[in-house]
């Protein structure tokens, strides 16, 4: 009993205190075991694991020498076999060569045969392609003519009035336009187009400087270049100019000229490159057009040739509006009066059937007629 008292007292002898909180030499006992319990508990741990992964890392290199052992093992037999096949295939290459040494003259005579027939089709195939060559020389003199037609200005100048031509009787109407008309100063528009009420006509002109342009094509030194497009603008300056000088007639013609470009890729590039050409054309009042532009032109004054043609005709159809309702009015008062009839008629069948019940009710009541006894009197008015 005087052990466990002291014990006690032991345990209960305070240590140090935080606080107002006592700290006992037991309760530090009992922290003291708890954190040597967690530090063995954690270190035993750490050794498991440890012996798991060298455990694993031991049968993961069994298994890799299993594996060289048995790559080893089919490298040899791997090996044996080669050495078979090898040694066959000797035995096959030596009975081959054998049986080949028999056949080299039968397969020499076979390719002398060969050849020859070889050498009758090339012959075959020159003569189709000396046809060929004949007809390719054909076409590039053909295609020399029309470098030829485009490079002189009166069948260029054709080949682009054709082209707007094409472009003016596909869209207008025949009637409404004039090829070649003759101007009261003698010239001659390549199209003239008149315009509604009165209003002057449009002149297109369809040459282009073709021969500076293709100088600009043919330069391939710089300078010749700037050359050609210093002889190009200048020659677009002078035809410009002309067309406007020549097709702007006060009174007679519109105030604005078509030029016509027959050719899509120099209408862009002269957009392009040549700014100073557009502005230039566009101070002497001369239009500018590509065959895409040319033929959107056309359909707007289609469109206003259709107008005006309307507007020639609105008078007429006024006037025939007005009779029209006139035919409205009077078939509206005919209506109302077969109306009126028809009402009337459906006043008098009203009144007939009327009677034709009171007839049958009359027979009905005769038929039912007892005459043995005294005639029923009917006292009833019509």
């Amino acid at each position: 009993m005087a052990n466990t008292e002291i014990l006690t007292s032991i345990l209960n002898l305070p240590v140090f205190s935080l606080g107002e909180r006592q700290i006992y030499f037991g309760e530090l006992l009992v922290l003291s075991v708890v954190v040597f319990v967690f530090f063995l508990f954690t270190w035993l741990l750490v050794a498991w694991r440890n012996s798991q992964r060298a455990a694993r890392n031991q049968a993961a290199s069994f298994e890799q020498m299993r594996e060289a052992e048995q790559r080893m093992n089919d490298l040899v037999a791997t090996q044996n076999e080669l050495t078979g096949r090898l040694s066959a295939m000797n035995e096959n290459l030596a009975a081959r060569l054998e049986s080949m040494s028999g056949r080299i003259g039968q397969s020499m005579s076979d390719a002398s045969k060969s050849t020859q027939d070889s050498l009758a089709g090339l012959k075959e195939r020159l003569t189709v392609i000396d046809s060929a060559q004949q007809n390719i020389t054909s076409l590039t003199g053909q295609v020399v003519e029309l470098q030829n037609i485009l490079a002189n200005k009166q069948s260029r100048g054709a080949f682009g009035e054709a082209q707007m031509q094409a472009i003016v009787q596909d869209s207008l109407p025949i009637g409404s336009y004039q090829f070649q008309a003759v101007l009261s100063t003698g010239l001659r528009p390549d199209c003239l187009i008149p315009m509604p009420n009165r209003s002057p006509a449009l002149a297109i002109d369809a040459k282009f400087p073709l021969e500076a342009w293709n100088a600009i094509r043919a330069a391939r030194v710089t300078e010749s270049r700037e050359t050609a497009e210093k002889q190009f603008r200048q020659d677009m300056g002078v035809h410009i100019k002309s067309i406007s000088e020549k097709y702007r007639i006060p009174g007679e013609t519109q105030d604005t000229a078509i030029m016509f470009v027959p050719s899509e890729s120099i209408f862009a590039e002269i957009h392009e490159k040549h700014d100073v050409l557009i502005q230039q054309a566009y101070r002497a009042r001369v239009l500018i057009v590509s065959p895409s532009l040319l033929m959107l032109a056309i359909q707007v004054i289609q469109s206003v040739l259709k107008d005006a043609r309307m507007r020639e005709q609105s008078d007429v159809i006024q006037s025939e509006v007005i009779r029209l309702m006139d035919d409205v009015t009077r078939l509206d008062a005919r209506v109302r009066a077969l109306g009126n009839h028809f009402g009337m008629a459906q006043n008098d069948i009203t009144q007939i059937l009327t009677s034709t019940e009171r007839i049958a009710k009359r027979g009905e009541l005769i038929t039912n007629l007892d005459f043995g006894n005294s005639a029923a009197e009917s006292g009833e008015k019509t």
